[in-house]
């Protein structure tokens, strides 16, 4: 069996979500991954901001109009009287339980059950559209089976136990639909993979039931080898290994969900992106095979600070790191980058929301220094059948670019560069010309 993701773009219009059905609906057996409509997670982010505030007026404004959008969509979507009778009941419960939450104390689980709406009204809504036209078609609620523990990983034996429990006790069927994104948390409330979180949802459920294959459909051919929205001319990659994969997703590259790839590998599942625009095209393979050496493809990830630490107190001190990672871990604030010398330590962040708390412990080590609006290039490929030299390819395409740190060695996939923002594009583009279109 195969498991098939197809994001808010794929799902965001009524001729949309035809297109879709026409494209899975081949006979054969799959579990259909479905984002909510495209949009409607932004409207209920506000939704939820707006109760937070209290502005319960300007909540039920947004409600009436996203309400009013998908009683069109049921009207445009089904052609028998029952069905668009079956939608309106969908959307009718689904806005009921939204609007139950403009009467009362609005707190994070009632922002999460607001927020998980999108997914629950595309899926319900799409079932309906697939027996409409006749396909053996069964909805399941991954509100049943896909649960976080309480460090916000994913619960993989409960997962699997549950998926697999739901699919013997349901009645056979060729096309499974359920949603991405939504789970519930380890308290058993509603709550989710954060935004992107549809493929990773793809690949916890891939795994579960060892699927042949997991397929992520969107709105690109694939994986390119440089981003497209800075520089032009970028190609399409035909395959990738799930580490280089791994690790473009981590440091930028949009098309993926940065923690999408390890329940795959850890399964060895191949995983394929392809376009619902363009479905006959072969996308890009992710697998445990790398179909060529060398450099593939770059990524950049913005919203990074850096914090410099210095002190005298390093030399010869064999705690001095194991302190200042602490603090780190302290905070829950994940490392990206790391650069050490005698007497002075480098870290990059990409979240600042304990950033005041971490250089205040911080300063009880040495000197710190905060510098923002940095952005990370990493640079993927297979470094291990490279040639000697290729550190030295890449610091000659970058000679005119000021280089704030250096990651090189920590992984035989990537060197990473640190930059400040503004150069971005210029960074990508000198990689572009001298490493890629070479």
């Amino acid at each position: 069996m195969k498991v098939l993701k197809f994001g808010g773009t794929s799902v965001g219009s009524v001729e949309n979500m035809r297109a879709v059905m026409n494209l899975i609906a081949d006979g054969n057996q799959k579990i259909v991954v479905l984002s909510a409509m495209s949009g409607t997670t932004n409207s209920l982010v506000e939704i939820a901001n707006y109760l937070q505030k209290k502005n319960k007026d300007s909540a039920r404004q947004i409600i009436s109009q996203l309400e009013h959008k998908y009683n069109k969509v049921v009207n445009d979507l089904y052609s028998t009287p029952e069905k668009k009778e079956k939608g309106k009941i969908i959307v009718s419960g689904i806005f009921k339980t939204i609007k139950s939450f403009t009467s009362s104390e609005f707190n994070e689980v009632g922002e999460n059950t607001i927020v998980a709406q999108g997914e629950l009204l595309s899926t319900a809504l799409f079932t309906e559209l697939m027996l409409e036209n006749g396909y053996k078609t069964v909805y399941l609620s991954a509100l049943d089976f896909m649960k976080i523990d309480n460090d916000k990983a994913a619960d993989s034996h409960f997962i699997r136990d549950n998926i697999t429990l739901m699919l013997q006790n349901t009645e056979a069927a060729d096309y499974y639909i359920t949603q991405g994104f939504i789970c519930r948390n380890a308290e058993g409330n509603i709550d989710n993979l954060q935004r992107g979180g549809s493929d990773y949802t793809s690949t916890l459920i891939g795994a579960a039931i060892d699927a042949e294959e997991v397929e992520i459909w969107t709105d690109i051919d694939g994986f390119h080898n440089n981003d497209p929205r800075f520089v032009e001319n970028t190609k399409k990659i035909d395959q990738l290994s799930f580490d280089e994969a791994a690790e473009l997703a981590y440091f930028g590259a949009k098309i993926l969900h940065p923690q999408t790839i390890l329940p795959a590998k850890l399964q060895n599942i191949p995983v394929r992106l392809k376009n619902t625009m363009n479905p006959s095209d072969s996308g890009t393979l992710i697998s445990s095979e790398s179909s060529s050496h060398g450099i593939k493809a770059v990524a950049a990830k913005d919203g990074i600070t850096a914090i410099k630490i210095r002190s005298y107190r390093m030399l010869n001190a064999y705690g001095f790191l194991k302190n200042v990672f602490e603090i780190f871990e302290f905070f829950k604030t994940p490392i990206d980058m790391i650069s050490t010398s005698e007497v002075s330590v480098s870290v990059t962040i990409d979240s600042t929301k304990h950033l005041n708390e971490i250089v205040s412990e911080l300063k009880e080590y040495g000197e710190v220094e905060v510098d923002t609006d940095l952005s990370i290039v990493c640079i993927v490929g297979d470094m291990i059948a490279e040639e000697t030299g290729f550190a030295a390819k890449v610091f000659s395409a970058l000679n005119d670019i000021p280089i704030r740190m250096i990651s090189y060695g920590g992984s035989h996939h990537n060197i990473s560069v640190l930059v400040k923002t503004e150069l971005k594009k210029q960074t990508l583009q000198a990689l572009s010309n001298n490493l890629l279109n070479t």
